[in-house]
């Protein structure tokens, strides 16, 4: 099982999570506005406005979009080509992962979707980190600034609030020209419906043995939904 970057001898940092100070997630079934802001907007450091549906059928062709903006593929032929730095900002290779069954999910913790998936990402963990599961968590800041707060401040959260036990990172951008080469090779790797462009909190990518991606998942995809393709490739 990987180190967890976690201390628990601190004292808490307090956010304010109240359902106020979330923005909630476009309804599957009705029309959806933009939650990311207009198009004047700061979009190259903080995400995209997105004018066609976010979650129902992954309408954006991001290749035709207004921004023209799309991340380069990365040259790393497997995930073990890259290094990232953990929540602590130490250099962590993940050429250690070899062999396990990674879920790479980009986080948050301020949105709606924070408390569910952090659960279930959490359940997930315990029940398979001994048969060679890895969840590596990447806060993000870039939806909806719901990820405000330092690294300190997202691990405290993670760690009390969740209990969570699995690799948390360093925060990154997952869009945009400052793009963490980690993510231009997961999106140029599974590309599919969900185009070039990572379109909220908590999408998620599964990784297999051999640290090819297998599968992405939109944010709505909850962890436990995918618990039976994880199972697979545990057993492969």
């Amino acid at each position: 099982m990987a180190s967890m970057p976690c201390s628990f001898n601190f004292t808490p940092t307090c956010f304010n999570f109240s359902k106020s100070h979330r923005t909630q997630l476009p309804s599957s079934t009705g029309s959806v506005k933009s939650l990311f802001g207009s198009s004047n907007s700061g979009f190259l450091q903080h995400g995209f406005a997105l004018k066609a549906g976010i979650f129902t059928g992954f309408s954006l062709d991001s290749r035709k979009s207004e921004f023209g903006v799309f991340a380069t593929a990365a040259t790393g032929k497997s995930i073990y080509d890259f290094t990232v730095k953990d929540i602590d900002r130490k250099d962590v290779p993940l050429s250690k992962f070899k062999d396990k069954v990674l879920l790479i999910v980009n986080v948050a913790s301020q949105c709606g979707l924070t408390s569910s998936n952090y659960s279930e990402l959490t359940k997930l963990y315990n029940k398979y980190k001994d048969q060679g599961l890895e969840i590596l968590a990447f806060p993000c800041n870039q939806f909806g600034f719901q990820e405000p707060g330092s690294n300190d401040q997202i691990k405290q959260f993670a760690c009390t609030r969740f209990k969570a036990e699995f690799p948390i990172f360093d925060k990154i951008d997952v869009n945009g020209p400052f793009t963490a080469p980690i993510y231009q090779f997961l999106k140029s790797s599974s590309g599919g419906f969900l185009g070039d462009l990572v379109k909220w909190n908590f999408e998620k990518f599964l990784v297999d043995k051999n640290g090819k991606v297998v599968e992405r998942y939109p944010p709505t995809t909850s962890p436990l939904q995918i618990e039976r393709d994880i199972k697979k490739l545990l057993t492969a």
